[in-house]
Formats: C-alpha cells, structure tokens, sequence
C-alpha cells in the first residue's frame, strides 16, 4: 500500500512502450553496456537509477515497467522481490531461472514484458 491505496505494476504491454530500469558500478560498463545499449534498442526508455531496492519499489508501483541487475547484495533485493510480487509482477534471475536472494541477478516486470526482457538480455 502506498498513502492507503494498494499499489500495482504497470499496465504496459510491450517494452517498445516500457521505461525500464538497470544499475551497475561506472566500473562495470564493460561488462553491462552492452546489455544497457541492448536494451535502449528496444525499450521507450532505460535508466539507471542507483539504487536496486528503489527500482524495485517503482516497479512495484508501475513507475518502471521493469528492471534488470546483476551482483546485488540480499539487501538490495530482499522486499522488494517480496513488494513486486504482491503488485502482481513477475521475479526471475536474468536467466529465466526462479529468484533467490543471493543477489546473483534479477529481472522484474509488470509480467506483461517479462519474456521480451528476457529475450533482450539474452546474447
């Protein structure tokens, strides 16, 4: 719930419509801007926000349409796995294998975009 009222994913039903969202260390670019620039080719929009629990919780509230991240902490994605899946989004690692909280990777969604995102990610 947010101010009384029960929040819900985003509506939105293709990621060619979709703001999503990503994170990684300015150090790390090698490794993710090349998912990053994959995305953005695909996506209305891509950000990169900073903070893995907040893009977590903007998903959850329909402000991202999703997010993708690798190497986290369980901090990072702990509640707010637990704050998408009660919006009725969808949780998996980047791979399409069931979340975990080890921080490995995540991709959540709305679920309408999850498999075009997983797709996207894919190469």
């Amino acid at each position: 719930m947010r101010n009384e009222t029960s929040i819900h994913v985003s509506h939105i039903d293709a990621l060619s419509d979709a703001m999503v969202c990503t994170g990684f260390h300015p150090a790390d670019f090698a490794r993710n801007g090349a998912y990053f620039g994959a995305m953005s080719g695909h996506a209305q929009a891509v950000r990169r926000d900073g903070s893995a629990a907040l893009d977590l919780a903007y998903t959850a509230c329909g402000r991202f349409d999703g997010f993708w991240e690798w190497d986290l902490s369980p901090w990072d994605v702990a509640a707010g796995t637990l704050l998408v899946l009660e919006a009725r989004g969808h949780v998996t690692r980047i791979d399409g294998t069931a979340p975990g909280v080890d921080g490995r990777s995540i991709l959540a969604t709305n679920g309408r975009i999850h498999g075009e995102m997983l797709r996207t990610l894919d190469f």
